[in-house]
């Protein structure tokens, strides 16, 4: 699953990049939105469906085992 999320944010790297909405106005989403807007709206919510996804499957889990630790000798909490 954690090659899968990679490939899906290289996927969602290349469809960033709209080419071929960029200079449309044409035809209005809803009656009264522009497709760049539309689909750059859509693109926001990937992103965050991703970003949900990269935590979930492809967090670098070896990075919490040094938060767990106890704090050494003579070291104050906080500092």
């Amino acid at each position: 699953m954690k090659w899968f999320v990679y490939l899906l944010a290289v996927v969602v790297i290349i469809l960033h990049q709209d080419f071929w909405n960029f200079d449309k106005a044409q035809p209005l989403v809803f009656g009264f939105m522009p497709i760049g807007l539309a689909y750059h709206a859509g693109f926001s919510i990937a992103c965050a469906i991703l970003m949900f996804l990269m935590v979930k499957f492809a967090w670098p889990t070896h990075l919490e085992v040094y938060e767990q630790l106890p704090p050494l000798p003579g070291h104050r909490e906080g500092h």
